[in-house]
């Protein structure tokens, strides 16, 4: 499947002042992670933003918004987005906000894939 290059560059240009951030193609398009964390994608001409089980019910009833369904069942915690949502650069930027918000909430992921070690204080062995 092909995703909207060009709002992949307008994207980029959001997110390039922010540290740990990289690409993957993910649901056939491509996904911006953020410290380990799936934040924002493009699927087709949709943005598709991770939104967290917190703020889901508001921002999915918000214009333009949807249930991103991509298996057929609703997936909570995120959205897709009508480019009609997003034609606007500060509408794109409220929406990768919220996204990066999100991924910048959970703790980071180790390059394994795997959240890093909490920094409690663990026991030392003898």
């Amino acid at each position: 499947m092909a995703y909207d290059e060009g709002l992949a560059e307008r994207i980029r240009g959001i997110l390039r002042d922010h540290r740990d951030v990289s690409e993957k193609k993910m649901f056939g398009g491509i996904a911006f992670i953020v410290r380990g964390h799936m934040s924002v994608g493009i699927v087709r001409d949709d943005l598709m933003v991770r939104v967290g089980p917190e703020t889901y019910e508001d921002l999915v009833r918000q214009p333009h918004a949807r249930p991103m369904d991509f298996t057929g069942r609703p997936m909570k915690g995120f959205v897709y987005v009508a480019s009609t949502g997003f034609e606007e650069d500060e509408d794109l930027e409220r929406w990768v906000g919220h996204g990066l918000k999100y991924a910048m909430s959970l703790p980071p992921k180790t390059v394994s894939g795997r959240r890093a070690p909490s920094k409690r204080h663990k026991p030392t062995r003898r």
